[in-house]
């Protein structure tokens, strides 16, 4: 199974933004995704800037999203 690496939330929203989700809104320093036909999913990515975020954040983060490590990596990449 790979590793997801440290990534910077700006680069997680595009890739997100390609699988289909858009920014529904941005409180304070989280921005919440939702999917375009899939209604019932909903993404909370924090997005500070200065930092990037540990894998174990991102892994929930795709968790909330059902994308799996694989298929996450392969978007990240194109």
């Amino acid at each position: 199974m790979p590793k997801i690496p440290p990534l910077k939330a700006k680069k997680i929203i595009k890739v997100f933004l390609k699988e289909g989700f858009y920014v529904h809104h941005q409180a304070g320093s989280h921005v919440h995704l939702r999917h375009l036909s899939k209604k019932h999913l909903r993404v909370t990515i924090p997005r500070h800037d200065k930092f990037e975020l540990p894998p174990f954040i991102v892994n929930s983060i795709l968790t909330q999203s059902e994308i799996t490590k694989e298929q996450f990596l392969k978007l990240f990449k194109k």
